[in-house]
């Protein structure tokens, strides 16, 4: 493994490439994901990315970009309301409370009581997992635990909103309750309460892996206790059991994750292994995971090309009908791609710095 200051240029690298990565098709979604210059929940994971460098390498100048990015996006006006655009405010509360500016405070409220208020609910209270053009009536998605309950979470604990920290742990029950592959401990990409089934009932991989990272983030963020805590952790522990069993041998994971046909998928990949390494970190995983997290870590260093743009990257995917749409996703650089290798990288950087010699 490269040294850590190798590491952290390498994380630099593949974040300043996000501006340089086009997609080499016409765009589906309604509000473009590979530009990063929009506001929607691919922005919000790199903008994620972007303030763990900064903290991590004090490069002022990091914080003064994503500063610029908010005050730009502000002065534009932002899209409707949804799970996905829920997503670049995780960071703005992280901006905010650094710096204490004002100019945040208006929409960090308003959205937060559309979150806790007008976001639409399935049966039992799920957040629906409804996004610009597809509302997704009676539908919950393992993407919404990242995309919008860890704003609600910070934003309990940076306002004192007891309301909001209790709404972020019934969303991780109700999502366990009913998306989670009762064998296996992975997770489906979606529940329909209207149809009462799974979809195509797709182990999909970077579905699962927002939940491998999201759950050390939440527990971080929101340190849940006693039955709560206890009760999320087993579900993030039995997950990770299976992802080591299933992961290949190059290091990385592929997209249908029970299915060696299917394609390896690199923003997966690193996902899994910030999430193993950050629980490993936090006491969360034993030790021996170390091994697969940095066995996929070697893997995407060997997807960053020397413009530092990170190959084996799946595009933006809804939820799918068939498994075959999920072998169909078209492999691209994304911006996601970039900042979630960035996020692995760094997260091992922590990791070494605290590991046991």
């Amino acid at each position: 493994m490269k040294d850590n200051k190798v590491l952290l240029e390498l994380a630099r690298k593949t974040i300043s490439a996000v501006s340089s990565v086009d997609a080499e098709f016409v765009e589906t979604a309604p509000i473009g994901i590979v530009d990063f210059e929009k506001w929607e929940w691919t922005q919000g994971v790199g903008l994620f990315a972007l303030w763990q460098y900064y903290k991590l390498s004090g490069d002022v100048s990091v914080r003064k970009k994503i500063q610029k990015w908010y005050s730009d996006r502000l002065r534009e006006g932002l899209p409707e309301k949804n799970v996905n655009t829920m997503c670049p405010l995780l960071t703005m509360l992280f901006l905010y409370e650094e710096t204490g500016g004002e100019e945040f405070l208006p929409v960090l409220h308003e959205w937060a009581e559309y979150a806790m208020h007008s976001l639409p609910r399935t049966c039992e209270g799920g957040i629906q997992h409804s996004c610009t053009g597809s509302p997704n009536p009676g539908q919950i998605w393992d993407d919404t635990l990242y995309m919008t309950v860890l704003f609600l979470a910070k934003y309990g604990v940076l306002f004192g909103r007891d309301d909001c920290l209790e709404e972020s742990v019934y969303q991780f029950f109700v999502h366990i309750k009913y998306l989670t592959h009762r064998r296996s401990g992975l997770w489906y990409h979606g529940w329909s309460f209207g149809r009462g089934d799974h979809f195509a009932g797709a182990l999909w991989a970077r579905g699962n892996s927002w939940i491998t990272a999201g759950i050390p983030a939440f527990f971080e963020i929101a340190r849940p206790q006693r039955a709560a805590r206890r009760f999320i952790a087993e579900a993030y522990v039995r997950q990770a059991e299976s992802l080591r069993s299933l992961q290949d041998a190059s290091g990385l994971w592929h997209t249908l994750l029970d299915d060696p046909s299917s394609y390896l998928e690199s923003s997966a990949s690193a996902n899994f292994a910030y999430g193993f390494l950050k629980g490993i970190r936090m006491g969360l995983l034993p030790a021996p995971f170390a091994a697969s997290a940095e066995k996929a870590v070697q893997a995407l260093i060997s997807c960053i090309g020397p413009d530092g743009i990170v190959q084996n990257c799946s595009y933006g995917t809804g939820m799918g009908s068939t498994l075959q749409a999920y072998r169909e996703i078209p492999v691209c650089p994304m911006p996601y791609g970039q900042t979630l290798t960035a996020l692995a990288l760094m997260e091992y950087i922590k990791f070494s710095q605290t590991a046991p010699v």
